[in-house]
């Protein structure tokens, strides 16, 4: 409903949201005529532009002159206002995150093509008992098509006919066809949770007796615990299917997008549908059409990223939180959230079921099962009866490569024994491109990003040198920049291309396949790179953190790790939960179905607990100790952190800005502030940073005392910024 009139009841106002970093909503005029509650989603004026909103609960501000407030623009009728249990979860995520609410709101509100009804489709219906004046091949083709009585599009009925859209126009034109609207987008069919009900196993069974359970049991959380290929997505799958029994809606969380295509295929196996996608790549159509059929009850499971986790769902009774321990589901921009614990809260809020899902839960969850917090579903063995791959050190101070070579020799010959046998292979480096420094052997000249203070990645198979925080890219020169001498520029250290160009030089029969989230075609290419592998396309596989999260490759045997040691000494207070999760998981690729698998872990420190653990596969004992050293150092789960982030164009100005930030910090002996210091990457797209980092018991109110902190301290300016990060998974 627009309002082009100036003519307001100047007693009805009410209190709007809108997605701008304020602290509260503001006070609105609502139009004659027109009825509004908490919730509705309204378009308002602000400053010069006009923006969507959502009317909100409490009162609005009676004591500001009606004649002065600005009138609500737009009140969308048709769209379902935003219920009560998600009005609240956007005020606890900006309460929990000290975001401003509308900055929550904004990732509720995508677009406002979501909240008009998509224009129908112009359509064709045959006029019972019209006949052509002339009968031809082509008529009668047509004509045939439309047998059944139903609808068409004049394409879909001209391509099912095989005839040209001049037939249909011909027919039209004799009032044997008439134009008809038709639906743009039918409905989607409602999952089958009957369609191919999976067997099994006795393990399996208990553990989906135990989330079926919980449907009763309100906002209970759950954690699958389940070894690599123990079948958690079949368990959870009869959650899934549970909720859509019993009329709820469902959401899956997945922490990458090229995950989805096999998911995708796994659950239209299971119920013989495809579910709603939600995330980055669908067009800006497909997702206006998810949140409408979120909205209105028709799309009833939803596979999405984090950002799924904000959609207006009318009856959400389930999340699965999968792989829940990666640290892609922690928001680091505008709203820093942890997608994880703000499912649990939507739970909780709504009281329903929520599942998390891991082969290697994170330390905090492990804690929480550990504590009866949450139902600790355990998977102890491999669905298909297979044992867990067989892991082995290599001592690279004793047994590395020759120089300039990265691949064992041990390694390299159970490659080869592997590749003989027709088994896959799968080396796994976590870092992107062919070599993460390039520099000058004459003068000493290193590529680092103008913008960053980071070296410069060279990409050998685009021939450009790329930051990979800011996405500043140039041409690889033929001489270095600093002393002028050609052919004197070298490659240190080695990335998954690298590796492969080495590959390639042991193994030229082999089909080499590189899998990195950075290589031309993006999410696509990954996805059909994905399904080569799964079908046996490829013999060696080389590749980033990409493959280490859930796929299923049936023909792999071997799993190689080229540096088991790269994120164990980065200072990241998570560094050893973080390596462990990322090695169990790649490693965890071997042998799934047949058993069989062998692991190798390249290494400089192989008595590391961390490495000594996953060699005795003995996860139990790696928790154990590191929630020993957590409790002692208080940190999470036993303590609480918050990072504070100051940045700005000008290092000095951040420097001293940082240090005033510190010195306003209220004296709590319960509170211990770290800093500043100039962050691991001190410069990011040009601006300086510089962090603060806040250590509190778990108890204490450490939103509060930030609140009163960041009030009483001086506000930036100048182009400086503060953030800050409750909970940060990330240190740089």
């Amino acid at each position: 409903m627009f309002f082009d009139e100036p003519d307001f009841e100047p007693d009805r106002i009410a209190s709007v949201l809108v997605p701008v970093a304020v602290p509260g909503p503001y006070t609105y005029r609502v139009p004659v005529g027109c009825h509004v509650q908490p919730g509705t989603i309204v378009r308002v004026p602000l400053g010069t532009r006009e923006v969507l909103g959502a009317v909100w609960d409490g009162e609005p501000d009676a004591a500001i002159n009606p004649k002065k407030l600005k009138a609500m623009a737009h009140v969308y009728q048709d769209a379902r206002p935003l219920d009560p249990d998600l009005r609240r979860f956007v005020d606890w995520v900006a309460n929990w995150t000290l975001a401003a609410p509308g900055m929550v709101l904004r990732m509720v509100l995508r677009s406002e093509e979501a909240l008009q009804p998509e224009p129908p489709v112009p359509g064709v219906r045959r006029i019972e008992g019209a006949e052509p004046d002339r009968m031809t091949a082509a008529r009668q083709r047509v004509l045939a098509a439309m047998e059944d009585g139903f609808a068409w599009t004049k394409s879909g009925l001209a391509h099912a006919a095989g005839v040209s859209a001049s037939v249909i126009d011909g027919l039209l034109q004799q009032n044997v066809l008439e134009g008809v609207a038709l639906p743009a987008t039918p409905p989607p069919p409602i999952p089958d949770v009957d369609y191919a009900r999976t067997v099994l196993t006795a393990s399996q069974q208990r553990a989906a007796d135990q989330l079926i359970e919980a449907f009763d049991s309100g906002s209970a959380v759950s954690l699958i615990d389940g070894v690599t290929g123990s079948g958690k997505t079949e368990v959870y799958f009869e959650a899934i299917a549970e909720a859509i029994r019993r009329g709820k809606q469902a959401l899956v969380l997945l922490p990458e997008i090229a995950l989805t295509e096999q998911f995708l295929r796994r659950f239209e196996k299971r119920f013989g549908v495809y579910p709603a996608e939600w995330h980055s790549e669908i067009s800006p159509k497909n997702r206006a059409r998810v949140w409408r059929g979120v909205a209105s009850g028709d799309v009833r499971v939803v596979i999405g990223a984090r950002s799924a986790l904000f959609l207006p769902f009318s009856d959400l009774g389930l999340i699965v939180v999968d792989e829940e321990h990666d640290t892609a589901f922690k928001q680091d921009d505008r709203v820093p959230y942890s997608a994880r614990d703000m499912a649990v809260v939507r739970g909780h809020i709504s009281r329903f079921p929520v599942i998390l899902a891991s082969a290697t839960p994170s330390v905090e969850s492990r804690v929480n099962a550990d504590l009866n917090r949450y139902r600790h579903v355990l998977l102890p063995e491999r669905a298909t009866g297979a044992e867990l791959p067989e892991l082995k050190a290599i001592d690279m101070r004793h047994d590395g490569p020759e120089r300039g070579q990265w691949i064992a020799p041990q390694l390299l010959s159970a490659i080869k024994d592997a590749f003989g046998n027709g088994a896959q292979t799968l080396l796994f480096l976590n870092r992107r491109g062919y070599a993460p420094l390039t520099l000058c052997r004459t003068c000493g000249h290193r590529f680092q990003c103008g913008h960053c203070s980071a070296w410069l990645v060279e990409h050998r198979f685009q021939k450009r040198l790329v930051c990979h925080h800011c996405g500043h890219s140039e041409k690889v020169p033929d001489s270095c920049p600093s002393c002028g001498t050609a052919d004197s520029l070298v490659a240190c250290g080695p990335g998954v291309e690298r590796i492969a160009e080495e590959v390639g030089g042991k193994f030229p029969e082999a089909r080499v396949l590189v899998l990195s989230s950075d290589l031309p075609g993006g999410p696509d290419r990954l996805r059909r790179e994905m399904k080569i592998v799964e079908d046996g396309g490829a013999d060696i596989v080389i590749g980033t953190q990409l493959v280490a999260k859930g796929h299923n490759f049936p023909k792999m045997k071997l799993v190689g790790v080229i540096d088991a040691d790269l994120g164990l000494a980065n200072g990241d207070p998570r560094a050893a939960e973080k390596t462990f999760q990322l090695l169990g998981q790649v490693t965890g690729r071997a042998g799934r179905v047949t058993g069989g698998g062998v692991g190798f872990l390249q290494t400089y420190a192989p008595d590391n607990p961390v490495i000594k653990a996953l060699l005795a596969s003995d996860a139990n004992a790696f928790y154990l100790a590191e929630i020993d050293a957590r409790r002692n150092a208080g940190l999470p789960p036993f303590g609480r952190l918050a990072a504070i982030v100051v940045s700005g164009p000008d290092k000095a100005m951040a420097d001293g800005f940082s240090r005033a930030v510190a010195r306003a910090a209220p004296q709590d002996g319960a509170v211990t502030i770290l800093g500043p210091a100039e962050a691991a990457l001190a410069m990011v797209r040009g601006r300086y940073r510089y962090r603060l980092l806040a250590m509190a018991p778990r108890q204490f109110d450490l939103q509060g005392y930030i609140r009163a902190w960041l009030a009483a301290g001086p506000k930036p300016v100048k182009g400086l910024r503060v953030q800050v990060d409750i909970d940060p998974q990330h240190f740089l």
